[in-house]
């Protein structure tokens, strides 16, 4: 493992310095807050793949908060500064998958992750944000799917490998503005425009134009009947940073649409350049359920459904299935412990098929990857998570073998 990046230890010792002075309110939280979150993955490829045999990734968050109502400022209004430093291999590049075995994998470097500010309306009934924004805070998110390490439990990867870089989430975000409404305690609409590439992506040139917006429209419904009691704060309500992963169902359903337009994966014009399409679109269905709970502390099941479908016109992937469970709360004595196993696949879409038939004769249709894995919480502060991936397929060709990735990782969180 390499030692702590210097620059981690740079902007720690900023977010300290940020934290030092609170201006407090007539309640316990903070009006101003910073925190630290450090995640490190040794990796190992254990068999198939490429080539190449281990690595270390690791990423750094360090987060400000500013509540400007206990400020006296606005009420009701929260900024949000998280800047993300990383660092590392890349565990893709000695697999060769598609889907990518390690969801903290990024280009290397340090910057500005999410910039946003948030206002609460009509008694917490309503909230807008501006800034730069992950839409997989909110959108495309399962509480069981996010115990996993495979990146297609984030986002699917028919939405994650979409338009000009990808959408606005990890590690590259987009400018835009979030609309979220909550007609019933237990339902939350949301509706995201943004910039049609993210800000630091490869492709992206804000002066060039022609990317584009990038709209996202989601429908939760939720179901808390046997978890504990809700925050009553209004900002844990609604809006980026509302608790919606306390429930014991919930299904939501959302769709995506580029405005730009973009090549087709196969089909070319006269002159033999691609064809040019407008717009892309796609859609996904998420369910997750507790299936199972002895008691209150004692063991208990969830499970998770991901269906989804992209734009296999100009697209790589046209749909994707996931699904999973875990058991959390085992053993008496690790009660925060949780183990899961889970399986990601990918299809590639039918204009991606037809280009790659000539390219790659060994070409598949699809990447499947079946995950175990296991997060024991040794303290408030420090986990460690073991992880096991058999990738089927990587990068839907029969030309590289059948690998196994093993990842043990690591997070440290003030």
């Amino acid at each position: 493992m390499r030692a702590f990046p210097a620059g981690h230890l740079a902007a720690i010792a900023c977010a300290l310095a940020a934290g030092g002075a609170r201006a407090q309110s007539d309640s316990d939280a903070p009006a101003v807050s910073s925190g630290l979150l450090y995640d490190g993955g040794a990796f190992a490829r254990l068999g198939g793949g490429l080539s190449g045999g281990s690595t270390y990734t690791s990423d750094a968050h360090i987060t400000l908060e500013v509540d400007a109502g206990k400020l006296g400022w606005a009420p009701d209004t929260i900024a949000h500064l998280d800047v993300l430093s990383l660092n590392g291999g890349n565990p893709s590049k000695w697999i060769g998958d598609a889907q990518g075995v390690s969801s903290i994998a990024g280009s290397n470097g340090t910057r500005i992750y999410e910039l946003w500010a948030q206002k609460n309306l009509f008694g917490n009934r309503a909230s807008v944000l501006l800034g730069l924004y992950d839409l997989n805070t909110e959108f495309y998110r399962l509480q069981t799917a996010s115990l996993f390490m495979n990146g297609s439990f984030g986002v699917g990867p028919e939405f994650s490998k979409s338009g000009v870089d990808g959408p606005s989430i990890f590690p590259d975000t987009s400018v835009g503005a979030r609309i979220a409404l909550k007609p019933y305690d237990n339902t939350v609409l949301r509706l995201a425009i943004l910039d049609g590439a993210p800000v630091h992506g490869a492709s992206h040139d804000p002066l060039a134009g022609g990317e584009g917006a990038l709209f996202v429209a989601e429908a939760a419904f939720l179901d808390r009947a046997k978890v504990s009691v809700r925050p009553s704060t209004g900002r844990q309500m609604i809006g980026r940073d509302a608790r919606l992963g306390e429930y014991d169902s919930k299904a939501a359903f959302g769709a995506w649409h580029y405005t730009a337009r973009f090549p087709d994966a196969s089909d070319i014009d006269a002159a033999g350049n691609p064809v040019m399409r407008k717009g892309s679109t796609g859609a996904y269905a998420l369910y997750d359920r507790m299936l199972y709970r002895a008691r209150e502390t004692g063991p208990r099941v969830d499970g998770f459904l991901e269906a989804a479908v992209g734009d296999g016109r100009v697209n790589r992937f046209g749909s994707y299935f996931g699904a999973g469970l875990s058991i959390g709360s085992m053993f008496a004595s690790r009660s925060n412990d949780t183990a899961g196993l889970a399986v990601a696949h990918a299809r590639n879409g039918s204009h991606y098929m037809d280009a790659q038939v000539v390219i790659d004769p060994g070409v598949t249709r699809a990447e499947t990857t079946i995950e175990s894995t296991y997060l024991a919480q040794v303290s408030k502060h420090f986990a460690i998570q073991p992880d096991l991936q058999y990738v089927i397929h990587p990068n839907t060709t029969s030309a590289i073998p059948n690998a196994w990735a093993l990842q043990v990782r690591f997070e440290v969180q003030f």
